[in-house]
């Protein structure tokens, strides 16, 4: 039997098969309907990100990952911060950004310096060549974005970008 699944809007969805398949290490039938796993929301997501990661790669240049980017970029926005706090506002965890800013700090585009009122902490900043190639990477960063979302509609666009807003 074929079920024709709709989303709220009506529009047809994935179909499904109610047949059962046999496990035959157990002997023990389920349904292959519960569970699909092209329509769950982190797989879709992961595909998503995936396809942005090669529009990413194949456009940004200077030999930069998504993460030295986003850690260079926030860095250009704030100034400098504690290593932490980009962490945080890079949404990369204490071992991911200490990584990330290692090898930028290698490439001679951050520095790092004791925090002067907690020595625990670490300061990081743009160099001048970091900034500069911050600064020239920016046109690239949009077009990347305006390719990721480009089999949207303008309205689509933001709907989509204020939708995932809400669930960060």
């Amino acid at each position: 039997m074929l079920i024709s699944r709709c989303d709220q809007d009506g529009q047809r969805g994935h179909e499904l098969s109610k047949k059962k398949v046999t496990d035959k290490r157990r002997g023990k039938s389920k349904s292959t309907s519960h569970y699909l796993l092209d329509a769950q929301v982190g797989f879709v997501l992961r595909q998503v990100l995936q396809r942005h990661a090669t529009i990413f790669v194949g456009r940004m240049g200077e030999d930069l990952t998504m993460t030295q980017w986003a850690a260079l970029s926030k860095l250009l926005e704030l100034g400098p911060c504690s290593q932490n706090l980009l962490g945080r506002h890079t949404a990369m965890d204490a071992a991911t950004i200490k990584g990330v800013v290692e090898r930028l700090v290698k490439r001679g585009l951050l520095e790092t310096s004791p925090d002067p009122e907690d020595g625990r902490r670490l300061l990081v900043a743009l160099t001048p060549e970091g900034a500069a190639l911050a600064e020239r990477s920016i046109p690239v960063a949009h077009e990347i974005t305006k390719a990721t979302l480009s089999p949207l509609a303008k309205e689509e666009r933001t709907l989509f970008l204020s939708l995932l807003e809400r669930l960060k």
